[in-house]
């Protein structure tokens, strides 16, 4: 893991503010790597699923090189993220906490492996 580094971790409404909140608690870095949220729009409105939104949510995480996790709330929209995120090998965590997810992810980059790629070290701490 290069020291200095920085890696995104992309969080879908309602979990931000808590990841957020998790973010700054522990300094916003980890084991000598930044860690930055980027919130993204919620995926239902008016109790019905937004499958463009999902969509397009799942793929910018994918287009982003420096991205490490895709956190998202437990529901329905989560089986038509799932293979979006899968091809681009970015560990999905769902959790009704935003800052539960984020500690977890946290622990997960602190303890990830120094050799290879973060994102693949961070995926299998998260198994």
């Amino acid at each position: 893991m290069e020291s200095g580094a920085i890696v995104r971790a992309y969080v879908v409404e309602p979990l931000c503010g808590g990841a957020e909140r998790q973010l700054r608690d522990e300094g916003g870095e980890v084991g000598g790597v930044r860690v930055e949220g980027v919130c993204l729009p919620r995926v239902e409105s008016g109790g019905k699923l937004q499958l463009a939104t999902i969509g397009a949510n799942a793929r910018r995480a994918t287009e982003d090189s420096t991205s490490i996790a895709y956190l998202e709330a437990p529901g329905s929209g989560n089986e038509f993220s799932a293979p979006i995120l899968e091809s681009a090998e970015i560990p999905q965590l769902t959790s009704s906490s935003g800052t539960r997810a984020m500690a977890q992810l946290l622990r997960a980059i602190d303890n990830a492996s120094n050799s290879g790629s973060l994102r693949a070290s961070v995926s299998e701490e998260l198994k």
